[in-house]
């Protein structure tokens, strides 16, 4: 507090801005009494929240052993990767895509001991031991499997960023019911989203290759 006995400026002295509104207002104030707050909770803590984020920056690491489209590999990987951040970035194995990345679209999809999976969702410790196959997976010597040559033949692929995991879907479909109804398609594939909305083409495809043989 001033002492009132010593002379202080006139409240009409230009060079003084008490809380004139058009000098400064009391949003203005009570912000910038908030921020000096924060800053002085932050400095005081700067020793400990940068130790703890170093601390958090070295995360933990597995060694993991997978079988994928028939080629084995052994690689480390952080514990907090997925199987399609491994695929692609690790293996370049970039026919999986990354559609919502939080187990919705299907984009995403392969197969995992057989079964169709999210691997957005999949840990890659998880597929520690595990066969995966992957779009790359379906063609052989370069020649396209029947289901691929149907999506080609029905229309299937729009935009095509689903068709990796349709096709990994129906694959999995296909193995277990080679001629499968349209009904049974549409079931099956309930897990994969086409933004462009080709559903038809894509059952229809899945169809005509049960007729001509199944997945191979």
């Amino acid at each position: 507090m001033r002492d009132k006995s010593k002379p202080g400026p006139s409240e009409t002295d230009s060079s003084v801005n008490y809380l004139d509104p058009k000098a400064q207002s009391r949003r203005d104030f009570l912000e910038g009494t908030g921020a000096a707050v924060v800053a002085t909770a932050a400095a005081s803590s700067l020793g400990v929240g940068v130790a703890s984020a170093q601390e958090s920056s070295r995360s933990a690491r597995s060694a993991i052993s997978l079988t994928v489209n028939g080629v084995d590999h052994s690689l480390e990987v952080d514990d907090r990767w997925t199987l399609v951040e491994v695929l692609r970035d690790q293996l370049d194995l970039t026919g999986t895509k990354i559609g919502c990345n939080r187990s919705e679209c299907g984009a995403c999809t392969v197969l995992m001991n057989g079964q169709p999976v999210y691997s957005c969702s999949q840990l890659a410790v998880w597929a520690d031991g595990a066969d995966v196959r992957t779009v790359e997976g379906l063609a052989l010597n370069g020649q396209l499997s029947p289901l691929q040559q149907a999506f080609v033949d029905n229309n299937g692929p729009q935009c095509g960023f689903c068709t990796p995991g349709q096709l990994m879907t129906a694959t999995a479909l296909l193995q277990d019911n080679p001629s499968p109804t349209a009904a049974e398609v549409q079931s099956a594939l309930v897990g994969n989203l086409c933004r462009c909305s080709n559903y038809n083409a894509i059952v229809e495809a899945v169809v005509a290759a049960g007729d001509q043989g199944g997945a191979a």
